[in-house]
């Protein structure tokens, strides 16, 4: 006879045989059941946090780094509402991630409607799935699927409602095995009808976007370029792909348009658009009689005014490029390697840019000291802010997963805990978190979780006192200054009441010295950089416009 025991427990062994390793979170007093079952889990690891949002980040990175799904737990009310942001952050990402939150009881309740919320119907527009679980009998089925949908393409995030007294209803259920699922693998025809316009056009190159930042896409990326010879550009979540010390490498498609890159896809007739995803900004614009652009990725094109592709190759990425690989020939015709003169200019122009040592620091000298300073594997975390377009563009990305960006809800707040997430999945690597004042302050509560953890990590903090994305923005369309500064801590000894080391930036070459510092020296560092932002109209806007035009 199948022994009985309470709901939560099933939960738990469900997760146990998902292979999961740690939950994130604040659990409330909806969750003790749950809290109680995984305190005798000898597989799962609690990883107490200091808010629902930075739980859902490290989630979502975990399962951005890993291709699992990673887990975190909220009470009711505002702890569920805490985590929408986080669910944004890893459906529009491709990160899979699953949200565990709590629940009055729904069988008899003696409360009213004190905290309740209709969380499912909040979660939905968000989520691949979101379900309340009705009886303990369920778990299983239910802990399956949304396994199984947050991890299939394109991965993202579910939700799973466990009230109160269904955590604590005896069950005699068992967990249900993993499946075995493959990816569908793309349409011989398709493939065939994309050698064929490869093969026939005289400048073609390739566009990697966010859905192709996957290991095996990568490898077979790789070598499709090295037998080939075509050049290729990447979106900025599409970084890191291929090596971008690669010969053949065209820049990234950091700008909405105008930049040296654009330039090299413009002068294109035929574009092979890898892993292309609506959630970042086009790295082109389609116009009609325009030039073949051919979509490759597991989904089929979104047709819009802008992208209506005439060819698309849909199935796992990775085999459909290693079958057009397998059926394509380098040409003699082929003229892309002329594309490169623009990628040189780029280097031209940003290696002028980076050897200016002003202070407070220049961002494209900011850049270069952060790519100088980090190890071929070291990981950098970035939150949201204008020196994201500065670090897509000129920060070189050596393997993948090494540049975590968030080109798709591009939310503030998310660097640190993601950061955070890198150095507990590869405690021998070294990881930065570059926030803006800005987007640090939003979770810096998260440096207390980080001391508490042992983590070996350093918070790059740059400072101009503003909301300086936005600054620029404003300063761009013509408005007054208003509105966007702020004041700030005193940031090293804000890092030091939490137990982390602080210093703070006095020139450039302390600010090289610092870097390496923190890098060779264990626990967590913050280091607080005044940056200096009053040129990026001039160079993004207009410079980088100007010298483009001129090749």
């Amino acid at each position: 006879m199948t022994e009985s025991r309470k709901a939560s427990d099933l939960f738990i062994e469900c997760l146990e045989a998902e292979g999961c390793e740690y939950i994130f979170g604040v659990p409330g007093e909806e969750n003790l059941d749950f809290l109680d079952s995984l305190s005798r889990s000898k597989q799962i690891r609690l990883v107490l946090t200091r808010h629902e949002q930075g739980a859902g980040f490290m989630a979502a990175t975990y399962g951005r780094h890993t291709g699992k799904t990673g887990v975190c737990i909220a009470t009711l009310g505002p702890g569920a509402t805490n985590f929408v942001t986080a669910a944004a952050y890893a459906q529009l990402g491709g990160m899979p991630m699953m949200m565990i939150t709590g629940q009055k009881p729904i069988k008899k309740s003696k409360q009213g409607q004190f905290q309740i919320l209709d969380v499912v119907a909040m979660m939905d527009p968000i989520t691949k799935y979101t379900r309340q679980l009705h009886a303990g009998d369920n778990v299983p089925s239910r802990v399956r699927e949304a396994y199984r949908l947050a991890e299939e393409e394109k991965p993202g995030a579910v939700h799973l409602e466990l009230p109160e007294d269904i955590a604590e209803e005896p069950t005699s259920a068992r967990p249900i095995p993993r499946s075995i699922a493959r990816r569908p693998s793309a349409e011989p025809k398709a493939v065939d009808q994309a050698v064929a316009a490869i093969t026939r056009a005289k400048k073609p190159i390739l566009v990697i976007g966010a859905g192709a930042n996957r290991k095996m896409t990568g490898k077979m990326l790789a070598e499709f370029v090295e037998k080939t010879g075509i050049p290729f550009v990447t979106t900025q979540m599409g970084k890191g792909v291929l090596d971008e010390r690669h010969r053949l490498f065209l820049g990234c498609a950091a700008l909405s348009a105008g930049d040296f890159c654009h330039r090299a896809i413009e002068e294109a007739d035929c574009i092979v658009n890898i892993g292309h995803d609506v959630i970042e900004k086009p790295p082109f614009f389609m116009k009609p009689e325009g030039v073949t652009v051919i979509h490759v990725s597991n989904r089929s094109a979104e047709v819009d005014p802008v992208y209506f592709p005439q060819i698309e190759v849909i199935g796992d990425i990775a085999n459909a490029i290693w079958q057009i690989k397998e059926d394509i020939a380098r040409q003699d015709h082929w003229e892309s390697a002329g594309l490169k003169r623009y990628h040189q200019a780029e280097l031209d122009h940003t290696g002028k840019l980076a050897e200016d040592t002003r202070f407070p620091i220049f961002p494209p000298h900011l850049v270069q000291q952060v790519r100088d300073c980090m190890p071929e594997d070291g990981i950098i975390c970035l939150d949201n802010g204008v020196y994201k377009i500065w670090f897509a563009r000129g920060y070189t990305a050596y393997r993948p997963n090494t540049v975590l960006l968030d080109n798709a809800l591009a939310t503030m707040g998310a660097g640190l805990p993601s950061a955070m997430m890198s150095a507990m999945l590869y405690p021998a690597r070294k990881v930065m978190a570059i926030c803006g004042d800005g987007g640090f302050m939003m979770n810096s509560q998260e440096m207390e979780t980080a001391v508490r953890l042992g983590l070996d990590l350093t918070v790059l903090i740059l400072r101009d006192d503003a909301y300086g994305m936005i600054r620029w923005k404003q300063a761009n369309m013509g408005f007054e200054d208003f509105g966007l500064a702020y004041g700030n801590p005193d940031f090293v000894a804000y890092a030091e009441s939490y137990g982390a080391t602080g210093h703070r930036v006095e020139s450039s070459d302390h600010l090289r010295q610092l870097l390496a510092h923190c890098r060779d020296t264990p626990g967590v560092h913050l280091v607080d950089c005044p940056v200096d932002y009053s040129e990026n109209d001039r160079i993004l806007n207009k410079d980088i416009k100007e010298l483009s035009k001129k090749l």
